[in-house]
């Protein structure tokens, strides 16, 4: 799992999975799954295994079942097999309809002893993304936002009038986290208004990595051309429902859908559609009300500065169990869990 997570951020909507090869009480090799269209964590581990005869008597740890088809590599149930591996141990079965226990019966076929689940509990967690995607058919939703000592996510409307600045409730530190987080997941999510205030980049600057795919809420395309989401940097998808393409804009996709059914569940939608297996929910209040109105959500994210508004936009209620709590200088890091 410690090896799989270095593919964080890399491998969607490949799962990240990490793989170790054992002779004779040893590790021999390691491995864990290259950015999306690479090789797969068994493929890594295998090849770098320098005296292949040993794979003969080895065992191979892997957190999920090797894939059993033909994808953007071919399987590695069968790479393992041709190897002649005699004992594999899989953390968990992989849901995916084209695996679903198809390599765990390719190596027991081949003559593999093969034992499935291995730290389960901790491997549902690890691929929790993955998982969510095969399963709820829909991403891993992870709500973010910052409040003030006194429950406000920003100022009133009047405030913001006369000065239009992004309003920083957390410190940098915490800032940066946000950008680490950028960098791990597929997408990250905003509404119109939140664009229209705050006018954000959303894309990784305060870490190394990648920037996620942008996922803008713009009913009417209120959003003029000269903001940073619509600037063709990052692959951005705009989710309306104007039909006139002659309103849209060159290099972003834009999807129509129906914004007077439930909208998060509209929005998960089209995120699987686009097997997008994970996404950060920046706000605003109203994106982050839809989410927990609608019950879409795994992790709630919430910083707390040491700051007062007085009065202004009321953080989003809601309820959750408290994973883990921790102090970034001034400001309370909270994560809860949709349980």
């Amino acid at each position: 799992m410690e090896l799989g997570k270095k593919g964080l951020g890399t491998t969607a909507p490949n799962p990240m999975v990490g793989c170790v090869i054992v002779h004779d009480e040893k590790i021999i090799a390691e491995g864990f799954t290259s950015p999306y269209g690479g090789p797969h964590a068994e493929v890594n581990a295998i090849n770098s295994v320098k005296d292949k005869s040993l794979l003969k008597y080895a065992t191979l740890y892997v957190t999920l079942e090797p894939c059993s088809h033909y994808g953007k590599t071919p399987p590695c149930a069968d790479l393992i097999a041709s190897h002649q591996i005699p004992n594999v141990y899989i953390g968990i079965q992989d849901p995916h309809n084209k695996v679903a226990g198809m390599g765990i019966k390719k190596l027991e076929d081949a003559g593999c002893k093969v034992t499935v689940g291995i730290l389960e509990a901790e491997c549902r967690e690890h691929h929790k993304r993955f998982l969510s995607f095969q399963e709820k058919k829909r991403p891993y939703i992870i709500l973010k936002w910052a409040e003030t000592q006194d429950g406000f996510i920003a100022p009133e409307k009047e405030h913001r009038a006369t000065n239009p600045e992004p309003y920083w409730i957390s410190n940098r530190y915490s800032k940066q986290r946000v950008h680490q987080w950028r960098s791990e997941e597929q997408a990250i999510l905003v509404g119109t208004q939140t664009v229209l205030e705050d006018n954000p980049k959303l894309n990784t600057r305060d870490w190394s990595g990648k920037s996620p795919t942008r996922i803008v809420l713009d009913r009417h395309l209120k959003i003029g051309p000269d903001f940073h989401v619509l600037d063709g940097s990052v692959k951005t998808i705009v989710l309306t429902e104007e039909k006139d393409t002659s309103k849209y804009k060159e290099g972003i996709e834009y999807v129509v859908i129906d914004f007077s059914k439930p909208i998060a569940t509209k929005i998960c939608e089209v995120l699987y559609q686009h097997s997008i297996n994970s996404v950060l929910v920046e706000g605003g209040a109203k994106t982050l009300r839809s989410f927990i109105d609608e019950n879409l959500w795994d992790e709630a994210r919430v910083f707390m500065g040491p700051t007062r508004f007085e009065n202004g936009v009321p953080a989003p209620k809601f309820k959750g169990r408290l994973k883990s709590e921790e102090k970034i200088l001034l400001d309370t890091l909270s994560i809860y869990i949709n349980d």
